[in-house]
């Protein structure tokens, strides 16, 4: 019976262990299987194939039972995610459902999660901007929160390694405060668009109106078709998951690319419960998983593990990896694990027309808009908050009916719609300060369907915050009024953290082991063979959308591991 262990042991060990199949860790797999190694990529959810598994990619509105609304049954079920935008008749089968997933809101937090192959990469905004060295050198400057361990230098041509192979579109704007990229050709401004950018130069020296940065591929390059993915069609139905691989996914480009090297195997439906330690040997040897079918424990072993389960599910994970060696938490030697979780202020948002431009208008669609690179504190600290903010910013006509008259007149006034004025519109993505206060934690009682401990979550705003709103409001107010829009209004919806779904932090990189869990290489101070290339490890947030600089140390930190591990350091 020992060589039936024996070999069962041996069956279920591979090189490397990389745990989420999502943005990070599809990079994390296809970086471990490049360079050689037996990969084993563990995902919670079902597996969901390229083009094999989108049910709904190619429908027509009137092909819903709903013309794409979610029915009001839906969203009572649902309280959290039908808060999302993208919680779609069309895109729902990608998103957790409320009483399925259970969690603690010790305060208000909508955390949206989408538990598949690819996870969240087939639900993301696919917006992607650099950050640049004022980015990490924020903390450092103004003191809250610990120091980065690495600036932009020594990210920077790893962000150039994704980012032409992802296929991002931009323009090249030559801005410090948001560096540029390896960019294919970028989306279009509409007419208002290029002149709010022209009188917001005229007005000010350090703001700027740019084209988005965007995961979508504008003129395929040999690198894509090697992926089998096409050009983006502008359809705007990401959500629904893209054919033809037009923007970036982990199912359309990572995970597939990984799969053909043969060193990679990928199980679906096994929910990680924790990491293993072995005290002896001072090193985690493998990953306790619980198959989602039959909730039965198993082990899969490994010389390295990547831990990119998205950032909240990561720390549940270290937090829940315990051992006498480390009691609170693999890794926890500093206590810090579970806290400086950080978020982006989405609240608030401002609204106008522009009267002008009466004889132009738009037609077909895009997947992307206008972008305000962050403006405020960049330099040196100006304001009575810290950090800043960066804006999105988008211009459209729509159209309208005439609704009066009867018969044969009012039937003419609505078979011939008049185009209206344009609107004009931005929303603000503003930096949250990482702080001990907002934390996660394991319910000492409570569990989920896997007899996990639910991950308790203390995350909310500040003054700091409320300060930030304020400003923004106030400032792009003038900024429209100075353009000459009219009707400005502008609002705060107060939505709870965690709609932003771009929560990061609780393992966070830093210099020094004792306020920090991750090393400058991702990589856990006290456990060096396993890595947090996900959200979790992030310092701070910045304003920048956070993926591609999740791709980008997925692939830094791979580079690293795989050297260290062939020269026999891990």
């Amino acid at each position: 019976m020992s060589y039936f262990n024996i070999d069962s042991q041996k069956a279920r060990t591979y090189d490397a262990i990389v745990i989420g199949s999502g943005i990070s860790g599809g990079w994390a797999a296809k970086e471990l299987c490049e360079k050689g190694l037996k990969t084993l990529v563990l995902e919670r959810g079902r597996d969901v194939k390229h083009n094999v598994d989108y049910p709904t990619a190619n429908l027509n509105p009137w092909e819903f039972d709903h013309r794409e609304r979610m029915p009001l049954e839906v969203v009572k079920e649902n309280p959290i995610v039908s808060k999302c935008y993208n919680f779609k008749e069309s895109s729902a089968h990608f998103f957790v459902k409320d009483k399925e997933h259970p969690y603690v809101q010790e305060k208000p937090f909508d955390w949206i999660r989408g538990y598949q192959v690819g996870g969240k990469s087939l639900l993301w905004a696919r917006q992607t901007q650099r950050w640049s060295k004022y980015d990490f050198e924020g903390p450092a400057r103004d003191g809250f929160a610990v120091e980065w361990p690495i600036g932009y230098d020594d990210i920077a041509p790893w962000y150039s390694y994704v980012e032409k192979f992802a296929g991002i579109s931009g323009n090249k704007d030559g801005l410090d405060t948001l560096p540029d990229g390896e960019f294919l050709p970028p989306h279009e401004m509409t007419c208002v668009e290029k002149y709010f950018k022209e009188q917001v130069a005229k007005q000010y020296q350090d703001r700027h109106i740019i084209i988005g940065r965007a995961a979508h591929i504008t003129d395929p390059q040999q690198i894509h078709y090697d992926q089998g993915r096409a050009k983006c069609q502008h359809r705007t139905m990401c959500e629904r998951g893209c054919p033809f691989g037009g923007y970036f996914s982990s199912n359309a480009s990572t995970i597939p690319w990984a799969m053909k090297t043969g060193k990679m195997t990928l199980r679906p439906q096994s929910v990680v419960h924790s990491i293993i330690y072995d005290e002896k040997k001072q090193k985690a040897t493998g990953v306790r998983v619980i198959d989602a079918t039959t909730k039965q424990m198993m082990e899969f072993y490994a010389n390295i593990i990547f831990v990119n389960a998205a950032a909240l599910n990561t720390n549940l994970i270290l937090l829940n990896s315990t051992s006498s060696r480390f009691p609170n938490g693999l890794g926890n030697d500093s206590g810090v694990l579970g806290q400086y979780v950080a978020f982006h202020n989405y609240r608030a948002r401002i609204s106008g027309q522009y009267e002008g431009f009466l004889d132009t208008t738009t037609e077909g669609r895009r997947p992307n808009g206008s972008y305000i690179p962050r403006f405020r504190n960049v330099h040196k600290q100006e304001t009575d908050f810290l950090r800043g903010y960066a804006a999105g910013f988008s211009a459209s006509r729509g159209s309208y009916s005439d609704r009066a008259g009867l018969g044969e007149s009012l039937k003419n006034n609505l078979l011939n719609p008049k185009l209206g004025n344009w609107h004009v519109g931005s929303h603000m993505m503003g930096e949250t300060i990482p702080k001990a206060s907002n934390y996660v934690a394991l319910d000492p009682t409570l569990v989920d369907p896997y007899g996990i401990p639910q991950l308790k979550i203390s995350v909310d705003y500040d003054d700091n915050d409320e300060k930030m709103i304020k400003d923004y409001i106030e400032q792009l107010t003038e900024m429209f009024t100075k353009a000459g829009f009219t009707n400005i209004h502008a609002s705060d919806d107060k939505r709870a953290p965690g709609l932003d779904i771009h929560e990061m932090g609780g393992a966070r990189m830093g210099k020094d082991p004792k306020t920090s869990v991750l090393n400058k290489w991702n990589q856990v101070h006290s456990v060096p063979n396993v890595f947090v290339t996900d959200g979790a490890s992030m310092t701070s947030t910045s304003t920048q959308n956070p993926s591609i600089t999740y791709m980008a140390f997925a692939a830094r930190s791979v580079d690293y591991a795989v050297k260290q591990l062939k020269a026999k350091n891990l």
